[in-house]
């Protein structure tokens, strides 16, 4: 008897949570079929509300000025220049570190420090001095194609005067500082991807005008050679002075034997560095005047904005309904 009203007890727990879930789905089914219907009955504000979206979205993007990338594939251009220095190398070793030589070739390549030394904040601020590079990369907001001049945008410099117009933090600065326009050039301008396994490198340089940014593009591989090179013969130029003084001090034949190949070694690399115009990174593809534009990508940005407004007007829609609903409910 008693296991029989366990039995019913149970059953009668089952039921409830069978019309528990139920109610629970039905209720579901009502509350989408209420938000269909919500929706259904607003759909010419949905509409028109996403139709403004992307008027102002096609007005937007065509107001942006096109933007060209010009590219260059480099390769390493470095060769060996320790020669037969190899066999000095674990004798002498010490000798050519005071010198300020390296026998092994060990250490950084070339290609990996005029990298880096690319995004340096120092080279970049030369390089964008000595080229007068301030306004046509911080100031420009369009190019005329059909006159090939870049226009500048009146808020921020004056073309005829040179003078900045915008406010600075510093109220001595009357232009973007040199960290300012490294930021920029770093994040707007320039890119550099390597194939670790091949070992090419492709450098790009972004800008309004295709032929800036082929213009900028080779003069930034032009400049960055011609510093690996001054670096090289300076330092070469200082291991020479050393070893000569060192060797006008030494009197034993064997140790001015190995200075004559030292500097040997050294003369080799300033004739390297002297005649090969592409020291460090050689151009395997080079730069053209690219044709067409690299961004703004309109089409999409117009449909991603279609696309956000739409869901934007079905949220506003439906949280207005909902709090209408609860308002008069309470009223």
């Amino acid at each position: 008897m008693k296991e029989q009203q366990n039995v019913e007890a149970m059953q009668k727990l089952i039921n409830q949570e069978a019309l528990r879930q139920l109610q629970l789905n039905t209720d579901d089914d009502i509350a989408l079929k209420e938000l269909v219907k919500v929706i259904w009955q607003r759909r010419w504000a949905i509409i028109a509300m996403t139709f403004i979206f992307g008027m102002i979205s096609i007005t937007y993007v065509f107001s942006l000025p096109n933007i060209y990338k010009s590219e260059v594939l480099l390769a390493p251009a470095e060769e060996s220049k320790t020669g037969g220095m190899t066999g000095l190398a674990s004798q002498f070793g010490g000798l050519a570190a005071i010198a300020g030589i390296n026998l092994s070739g060990a250490g950084t390549d070339n290609v990996t420090i005029a990298l880096e030394i690319i995004k340096g904040k120092v080279f970049v601020a030369e390089f964008v001095k000595s080229h007068n590079l301030k306004a046509i990369l911080l100031a420009t907001d369009g190019w005329d194609q059909t006159s090939n001049k870049l226009s500048y945008d009146g808020d921020v410099y004056n073309p005829e005067t040179k003078d900045w117009l915008i406010n600075f933090e510093n109220p001595n600065q009357v232009e973007p500082s040199d960290l300012t326009v490294h930021e920029y050039f770093i994040n707007e301008n320039l890119s550099i991807s390597s194939d670790k396994e091949s070992g090419l490198v492709t450098l790009s340089i972004k800008h309004h005008s295709p032929y800036v940014a082929k213009d900028l593009v080779e003069k930034l591989v032009l400049a960055i050679n011609q510093k690996l090179k001054d670096d090289d013969i300076r330092e070469a130029n200082k291991s020479i002075e050393y070893l000569h003084d060192a060797l006008n001090k030494s009197p034993i034949a064997d140790m001015q034997t190995v200075f004559y190949q030292l500097i040997e070694q050294q003369e080799q690399t300033k004739m390297l560095a002297s005649v090969r115009e592409q020291y460090a990174l050689k151009i395997i593809n080079p730069a053209v005047v690219e044709e067409k534009k690299y961004g703004p990508r309109r089409a999409i940005i117009c449909i991603m904005a279609i696309i956000t407004g739409g869901i934007l007007s079905v949220i506003f829609v439906l949280l207005r309904y909902f709090f209408g609903k609860s308002k008069l409910n309470k009223g």
